[in-house]
């Protein structure tokens, strides 16, 4: 039997590493410390701090940090290598993050926390910036780890436009990404803290949030109670900051390799196709088989309009004014078409599949494309042998 050679890291190199990401961290809190500093008490009781945070943080970040600067930063590495790469040092800062927060909030005001968990850490002073220090660090952390997933996919994120920061930010601190990490940081802790991760994940409102102040309260209420709870209060706080940076990132690569997917898709079909806009009304029709529209639906039809606009100049404002399609209208112009139809009966197929397998109202109506398709394709052969 052959012996495989392993390489052996040096102890060394691990220890170097470690040193590199806890100064790494370090810096970086003692700016956010100055950035709390500035922050006034109204700022954190009433979530303001988050806005300031979205202007103090994400502003500069986005103009240093774009898909040239990971091309340089690993050249001819595959973005899903480079995604979890990121994710991993992520998860890493937050966990040791966690551990310098909780342990300076022990020693701050360890003796006014009672045997029960004591009063909300905030309202204590000298526990206020350490507390915000930390919520702030891995607020930042983990916007800015879900940015990068986004620019790693080419997923294009516009964060003056106010649809595309709400974007970032339902996909960084959703509620749905919440519950996956409740149940896998669950199921990783002893059974005697189970029921404190419950509490960290049991007022989920985000969803409800109305505006950047909301999510900012929600953000400062869900971080404090790691950290307020006596002789666990370190290890869950590295726990948790470690475990919710990791579903986080693994939320936001979800959502955002599902968006090039579909985005790759759009391109492709509105490169190839010979009917530009046939196709729009051929894919809305396929879209509206079944009456419902899923969110993938939705997302490939708004970058087929887009791209079809930009590929082929074609704007369709007959189209923009349907409320419901009438197939009749749609067969009407699959009839008055010439030449090759295989780019639309490809199209359609593409459009059924893109959020799962087709259903029976789908596998109807592929038929019907299909079926028409062919008969305007044989009608046109049929003209040219005539002409002949």
């Amino acid at each position: 039997m052959s012996e495989e050679a392993h390489e052996v890291v040096p102890a060394s190199q691990d220890q170097d590493a470690d040193l590199e990401a806890r100064d790494h961290v370090e810096r970086e809190r003692a700016e956010i410390r100055e950035f709390v500093k500035g922050l006034s008490s109204d700022d954190i009781k009433s979530g303001g701090w988050f806005t300031k945070l979205l202007s103090h943080s994400l502003s500069a970040y986005t103009e240093k940090v774009d898909w040239q600067y990971f091309q340089e930063k690993y050249e001819g590495v595959p973005a899903d290598a480079i995604v979890d790469q990121r994710i991993k040092l992520a998860a890493r800062y937050a966990a040791i993050e966690g551990g310098l927060s909780a342990s300076a909030y022990t020693g701050a005001v360890a003796a006014t926390i009672g045997s029960g968990g004591g009063a909300s850490p905030i309202t204590v002073p000298a526990a206020v910036t350490t507390v915000m220090v930390d919520v702030v660090y891995i607020t930042q952390l983990q916007l800015r780890l879900a940015y990068d997933v986004a620019v790693l996919y080419r997923v294009p994120l516009d964060l003056d436009d106010p649809d595309d920061l709400w974007k970032l930010i339902r996909v960084a601190f959703t509620i749905k990404g919440g519950e996956v990490a409740r149940e896998g940081v669950i199921k990783a802790v002893p059974l005697a803290m189970r029921p404190l991760i419950k509490r960290f994940y049991a007022k989920g409102v985000l969803s409800a949030a109305k505006g950047l102040p909301v999510v900012g309260k929600f953000l400062l209420q869900r971080n404090v109670i790691k950290i307020g709870i006596p002789l666990v209060g370190v290890p869950l706080a590295v726990l948790l900051n470690r475990y919710t940076t990791q579903i986080a990132g693994r939320h936001a690569r979800a959502v955002f390799r599902n968006e090039a997917r579909v985005v790759e898709l759009a391109e492709r079909l509105t490169t190839d196709t010979r009917h530009p806009e046939l196709m729009l009304w051929v894919a809305w029709l396929v879209i509206n088989a079944d009456d419902k529209i899923s969110d993938d639906e939705a997302l490939l039809f708004r970058h087929l309009v887009v791209l079809v606009d930009r590929n082929h100049q074609v704007v369709d404002e007959q189209l923009a004014r349907v409320v419901q399609i009438d197939a009749g209208d749609v067969w009407r112009r699959v009839a008055a078409e010439t030449g090759d139809m295989n780019d639309i009966v490809e199209l359609a197929h593409r459009v059924a599949t893109v959020d799962g397998e087709p259903n029976k109202a789908e596998r109807n109506l592929l038929a019907e494309i299909e079926g028409r398709c062919g008969a305007a394709q044989a009608d046109d052969s049929r003209n040219d042998t005539e002409d002949e």
